[in-house]
Formats: structure tokens, sequence, C-alpha cells
């Protein structure tokens, strides 16, 4: 699915990130979604690389990457904790500077990146998330509904990983599956990869870390944003799904407008898995947003 990418194993800010890197030109840095790895950019990335050079990343805990047991207060899976993992990824690979394009959880560590790394982010674009802070202080019925696995994964241990553990494929399956496109919307070799990095020992416990994290310690960090005026200063691009939950439930330009300087972005005829729905779109609108008109 990656021909032509280099795979390498690099040990960065205490953690071991699995990533692949392709092609020549500005760097582009793709992060994944939850339950997914660095596969879901296969129709994606391979395109790209005529133009830019790529890097694929599974972020930790996640994918073939290193997974962490969760510490006291979920730090060890902070999106500030994995913002740092993507600068230290970014420069051991030789890239002080660099955009994103980023899904889902990808697209959270991004945010933060963003956020406490301003000089390192050229561009930012993501993907079908509308910013964390305000997912949960507008939570609806039937965003609940729709979302049910973010109140699922943070319950206290070990009851969400018990669950996982029972059956890995089936958590990823019954995620994935049951969103607007279902699974017929994955290639099977690349759901084949999802189903064996869950069952990887570790995963639940690391999955479940990210979300207390985003539930706790995360919205501390965005808070103490807000109160310090603090907004993403790169250009930032924002598109969602519009069969998805995200975009049926939030205004996600409206709420991404205060955070950053320059926003733009718009609906896609999809759900929530737009580059695995929606690639060629998606090629578009990053070629499009990271290689503007002089």
């Amino acid at each position: 699915m990656f021909e032509g990418f280099v795979t390498r194993d690099v040990a960065v800010n205490g953690t071991r990130l699995r990533c692949r890197i392709g092609g020549d030109g500005p760097p582009m840095l793709l992060l994944h979604g939850h339950p997914q790895s660095h596969v879901m950019w296969h129709r994606v990335a391979p395109t790209l690389t005529s133009q830019f050079t790529v890097v694929c990343t599974d972020l930790r805990g996640y994918g073939d990457s290193q997974r962490h047991p969760p510490d006291a207060d979920n730090a060890i899976y902070s999106k500030r904790t994995m913002a740092t993992d993507m600068v230290g990824l970014m420069a051991h690979l030789g890239f002080d500077r660099f955009s994103i394009v980023a899904h889902d959880r990808g697209a959270r560590v991004a945010h933060r990146l963003a956020l406490d790394h301003p000089s390192q982010v050229d561009r930012l674009m993501v993907l079908d998330v509308a910013p964390t802070l305000a997912m949960y202080e507008q939570t609806s019925d039937s965003f609940a509904r729709a979302y049910w696995h973010w109140f699922f994964l943070i319950q206290p241990a070990p009851l969400p990983e018990r669950l996982i553990e029972a059956d890995p494929q089936a958590y990823v399956r019954d995620v994935m599956g049951r969103r607007h496109a279902g699974l017929a919307a994955f290639a099977p070799e690349a759901l084949a990869e999802y189903s064996r990095c869950i069952s990887i020992p570790g995963t639940a416990a690391a999955i479940c870390g990210d979300y207390r994290a985003s539930a706790g310690i995360d919205l501390v960090h965005d808070r103490e944003d807000r109160v310090a005026g603090n907004r993403i200063l790169s250009p930032l691009r924002v598109l969602w799904g519009a069969e998805g939950a995200v975009g049926q439930c939030f205004d996600v330009l409206g709420l991404w407008r205060p955070l950053a300087e320059t926003v733009s972005g718009r609906a896609l005829d999809c759900g929530h898995y737009i580059a695995e729905e929606r690639p060629e779109v998606l090629l578009d609108e990053i070629t499009a947003f990271l290689t503007p008109s002089s």
C-alpha cells in the first residue's frame, strides 16, 4: 500500500514511533485517528509524494508505535506529550518546519502542536473534528449516542480495557462499521492492519489513556489557552463529513474560528473517514491548501 516509502522506527521523547517516509519536496506530516494507524492514508499518501516529502506515523499507543502503561493523570497520553513526539520525530528526520494534515485523534494532537510549537507548523489541515473542549462543553444527546466510545473509553480501568481485549477485532468492526459508510469504505488490507494492531498487547490500555487524557489533562491545557488567548497562528483548513456526527452536531467552522488567526473550510459529501471515503477530493484539497498561489 505504500510502494516507494521507507519504513523506520524512531526513538524520540521517551518513546518509539513507527513511521513511513516517501517523496520529495516540502515536508508534510500525516496523523491518523482512532482506532486506526498510519495505514489510513494509503489512498492519499502515494500520490502526494510527487509534490511533497510525506511522513506517515503511528501515534504512541497505536499501530506499531510503542505502548506505555498509562500514568495517574494520563499525561503520558496527553496531546501535549504526543505533539512533542511529533516535533521530535520531524526534527530527527531533518524537518524543523512542516505542514500537517491530521484526522480525528491525530487532529487533536496537531491542534496542540500548533499551539505549543507555532514556529514548527507551516500550514495545518484537520479532518472531521471540532475543538475538544467545545465538543465536551456542547455535548448533546445525539452526539453522545453517535460518539458513545468517547464516554466508554474514559470509564475507570479496567472495565473498558477488559471489554476491548475480550474481542479487539470486533471493537474495530463495531466502531468503524457503524458509521455512515460502513465497513465497505475500507480496503480489506487496511482493515486487516487495524485489526492486527488493536490486538497487540497494551493497545486497549493505550487507547483508554488517550481518551482519558482528552477528558482530563487535555481540557486543563485547553482552558489555559482560552484564558491566555492563545490561538493557532498558521493558516488552518477544516474539512468535515456532511454525513458525520461532528458536522451534524456542531457548527464546526464556527467553533474553530475563535481559535485560529486564519480559518477556512467546508463540508464534504461523505462520513467521518474522509481519507478513505473521498480520497480524490481530499487530494485536491490538500494540494490547493499546501501550494497556495503566490
